[in-house]
């Protein structure tokens, strides 16, 4: 199954598409990888949608990615007697630990860690932002607060620190037992949540052991503050613009996505860009045209992949958001501005032989009018630095590991295959033209190039650079 386009579709599973069918339906709709959220998952379903989706991926002989998001820590304030309470702007309002039910006065914060962390001039955002307090003092057990916005509290409404660097992981307890269950599981990527520096990500890398990719969720100030050493750890980077947009205001929100994903895209790293892509289509049959300009925007951009959350999870048209979602991205790809925004944005290749045999395979793809480029990859790495170049041309991801095929399908542009190692250069040409040409990519009579590492099956030693043309039986014409 090709696609038709080079950026990723995303979409997140739950109540609306937990059926073997509507994975089934999605993903010829157009979705190359599934997110399972472990805010709302149990262990049990996770296990279960795992199962679905590998049952899926051997119907239709595609590889198909993972993605298990952890749900990170959820700060919430306690409840009040009466539900809710009125707010005046200039009022005091007392966060304790006491668990009473709160009034007009107070009401509890069980986040001990929270109350050490916050300092006189923080701000604390309540129910997504709606409620605005600042401190005025704190003590180890009770922060004295002004409400700054807002008219109403009630129960159990979420806390933002956008001024706060908390001295805890953001690897929750919960967090924990969720990637140890979803480890032993054939997944791909882990997704960790609320990340504020860099040895959050580098704590989650130590449990994977390498045994998933680590993506991190870029939801904070003090995540977009340490930008670089967040990227440089992560093997993928997500614009997350929900929380993004809570803790920083809101019009900061798109220039920090091209921020994102232009760093992501010059140190060679996926991106994600994720929250109300399709938003209206969680109860409509179409999009609005903002939304089509937004996912439009990101796939001008170079995003990697564009994510689907309650519009795939629990909305009433999960399959039609997908297909919509891709014909947004397939008519992007065809418009005459698109490749002159893209190669503006190409980074220069780093001073290394990978680098510069990458580079140069694009430059003659895209010369010569190639069929494809084809990377015979083990870890991975030289299809994504063949990815890294956003050639016009398509590529072809070869792997023995099938854990790497599927993993590569968050790769913008990657068409993924599993295919058995080779021993030589000359079985390598031959494997490549035979591929290209049963996957659809390339006639008889037409050349592709090829790249990989020699000796063959060592990862990241990408060194050798071939054309060919495929003869009239779809092997090697050479």
């Amino acid at each position: 199954m090709r696609r038709n386009r080079k950026v990723k579709i995303l979409a997140t599973l739950g109540p609306a598409s937990n059926t073997a069918e509507t994975i089934s339906a999605l993903f010829v709709a157009g979705a190359d990888i599934f997110r399972i959220n472990m805010s709302h998952a149990s262990h049990e379903e996770m296990r279960r949608l795992v199962r679905l989706i590998r049952n899926v991926e051997a119907e239709h002989g595609r590889p198909i990615g993972i993605l298990v998001d952890l749900q990170g820590p959820k700060l919430r304030i306690g409840e009040f007697a009466e539900g809710r309470i009125p707010l005046e702007i200039g009022q005091k309002l007392i966060l304790d630990s006491d668990p009473t039910p709160g009034d007009k006065n107070r009401v509890q914060l069980p986040h001990r860690d929270v109350m050490e962390s916050l300092r006189p001039g923080a701000r604390v955002l309540l129910d997504d932002g709606r409620v605005q307090l600042r401190v005025i003092k704190n003590a180890p057990d009770q922060a004295e607060t002004e409400v700054i916005a807002g008219s109403q509290l009630s129960n159990r409404k979420g806390v933002s620190l956008p001024d706060t660097t908390l001295k805890t992981s953001a690897l929750t307890p919960k967090d924990r037992r969720d990637l140890e269950a979803a480890l032993e599981e054939p997944i791909d990527w882990v997704a960790m949540s609320f990340i504020q520096r860099p040895d959050d990500i580098a704590e989650v890398r130590k449990l994977a052991r390498g045994r998933v990719g680590v993506l991190a969720k870029i939801e904070k100030p003090q995540a977009v503050e340490q930008l670089d050493e967040i990227i440089e750890l992560a093997d993928a980077i997500m614009v997350a613009r929900g929380d993004l947009g809570v803790e920083i205001p809101l019009e900061q929100v798109p220039g920090i996505q091209k921020r994102i994903t232009r760093a992501g895209r010059a140190a060679g790293k996926p991106v994600v860009v994720a929250t109300q892509m399709l938003e209206s289509m969680i109860g409509a049959a179409t999009p609005t045209r903002a939304e089509v300009s937004d996912v439009a925007g990101a796939v001008f951009e170079g995003a990697d992949a564009v994510m689907l959350s309650a519009e795939s999870a629990s909305g009433e048209h999960p399959v039609d958001a997908v297909r919509v979602m891709n014909s947004i991205a397939e008519a992007v790809e065809r418009d005459q501005y698109y490749p002159m925004i893209i190669n503006a944005q190409r980074a220069e290749p780093l001073a290394t032989g990978a680098d510069a045999i990458t580079a140069a395979a694009r430059q003659i793809a895209e010369t010569l009018s190639l069929a494809a480029i084809v990377c015979f990859t083990s870890s991975g790495s030289t299809s994504m630095r063949a990815s890294r170049e956003r050639p016009t041309v398509p590529i072809l991801a070869l792997s023995p590991v099938r854990e790497t095929a599927r993993r590569l399908s968050l790769v913008w542009g990657l068409h993924c295959v599993v295919s058995d190692d080779v021993m030589n250069i000359d079985e390598m040409v031959d494997r490549a033209c035979s591929v290209a040409h049963n996957e659809g990519f390339a006639a008889p009579g037409e050349r592709i190039i090829t790249t990989a590492g020699v000796p063959f099956g060592t990862p990241g030693s990408t060194n050798l650079l071939r054309l060919a043309f495929v003869s009239p039986d779809g092997h090697s014409g050479m």
